[in-house]
């Protein structure tokens, strides 16, 4: 699915409307795309709407952020400056992975065959003043999110 974004405000919306349709089940999210694409921002649209007051802010180097939220949590992890994926163990990432946890990644590339598989691909990329976002299911839990954001985005 293809989605145009114009501004930081739809980036932001974007974000919240994930958070809208995320069923409360352990979750994988990869986020990829350039420097300064908007990974951080939609990041940011998800956690305000499932209530999250404070800060958001990049943990590229704390490589991750951890958001209780009633009784969900979210682990925010930035692995743009991770050198070898293998750094992973050291931060004892299975120890994120589970529960009803929702785990987004940024720059998942650099944590190779450590990571989990993803539930749902969001690619961000420049695109004139704004974005344009490439949203891939992969899992069933994922598929409450992709309808959605469908019915949202696409069937106008």
């Amino acid at each position: 699915m293809l989605i145009e974004l114009i501004d930081e405000a739809a980036t932001l919306k974007l974000g919240k409307e994930i958070a809208k349709s995320w069923p409360s089940v352990a979750m994988t999210i990869h986020l990829e795309g350039e420097l300064g694409a908007g990974k951080t921002t939609l990041t940011r649209g998800l956690l305000i709407a499932l209530g999250h007051t404070g800060k958001v802010k990049s943990p590229t180097y704390t490589l991750v952020e951890e958001y209780e939220i009633g009784s969900r949590i979210v682990y925010h992890f930035d692995l743009y400056r991770l050198s070898d994926p293998e750094e992973l163990d050291y931060i004892g990432l299975d120890d994120y992975v589970g529960g009803n946890a929702l785990c987004l990644f940024e720059w998942p590339q650099q944590g190779g065959d450590y990571l989990p598989k993803p539930d749902l691909i969001i690619k961000l990329h420049y695109k004139n003043t704004g974005r344009q976002v490439t949203l891939t299911a992969l899992s069933n839990s994922a598929q409450p999110i992709y309808q959605h954001l469908k019915q949202l985005y696409i069937s106008k």
